[in-house]
């Protein structure tokens, strides 16, 4: 009898989020390719003024497996998660891995939240996990309001996962299609929370890989308190509709 020929790796595709990345993004492709040669690359980008959206064109004209989906403008890294998420489903992934687009997330860390998909449907990069943590200064604002946030989301999104707002995630594409994605309602940085409750209302399994968070390699960050002020307020009607049974 002949030998079952071995089944094919599950396909993923690796999605980066660019506003004013133009330093960043070619160097960090290149980089996933070191440590993932398969995956797909998907670049969205908000109409960078500083030209990442050119640099981008050029690369998915060059390297096999690059595409690039080009936007109006600035309309935040949640609808540019979502639109991620969409093109998985529609593209026939099993697995979409998403990462910020400046290095803080490194590609070296692929591996293992690949690897942990095979008992999980949703894999984080953590830092708040031991032998997670972050590389470089992280001032006291922004660990404040990291900490803070994460807290917050277990306690009323009854998530069990420590780091609820790291971006650096990969998800099963499967379930990602079982959201009703009309319901979210994030359209910044409060998007990744959120995301993590509807994925749990769907029946999620959740696991965690240390990573070391870095500095961005170049440019500004964007987080600021106004979008923690606003992942505060989305948690809270998120977890006031779990509590009433409206959600």
């Amino acid at each position: 009898m002949p030998e079952a020929s071995a089944s094919p790796p599950p396909r993923l595709v690796i999605s980066l989020a660019t506003y004013n990345e133009a330093e960043n993004v070619e160097p960090l492709v290149a980089g996933i390719r070191d440590f993932a040669p398969d995956a797909s690359i998907l670049i969205i980008d908000d109409n960078s003024p500083d030209g990442t959206g050119a640099i981008a064109e050029r690369l998915a004209g060059t390297l096999k497996d690059v595409a690039v989906i080009h936007r109006a403008g600035k309309l935040g890294l949640g609808t540019a998660t979502l639109e991620a998420m969409a093109y998985a489903i529609r593209n026939g992934f099993d697995y979409l891995l998403n990462m910020d687009a400046d290095f803080s997330h490194p590609p070296r860390f692929i591996p293992a939240l690949r690897a942990g998909m095979a008992d999980h449907d949703v894999m984080i990069g953590s830092r708040y996990v031991p032998g997670g943590g972050v590389e470089g200064e992280f001032n006291l604002k922004r660990k404040f309001m990291s900490t803070g946030i994460n807290m917050y989301a277990r306690t009323f999104l009854g998530l069990k996962t420590r780091d609820n707002s790291g971006a650096f995630r990969c998800y099963r594409v499967s379930k990602l299609a079982q959201i009703d994605f009309t319901k979210v309602r994030s359209r910044g940085y409060s998007f990744q929370e959120e995301i993590l409750f509807w994925c749990r209302q769907v029946g999620c399994r959740f696991g965690e890989t240390p990573i070391l968070f870095e500095n961005r390699r170049a440019g500004m960050s964007k987080i600021n308190s106004r979008e923690a002020a606003a992942a505060l307020w989305i948690i809270f009607r998120l977890g006031l509709g779990r509590l009433l049974g409206r959600v």
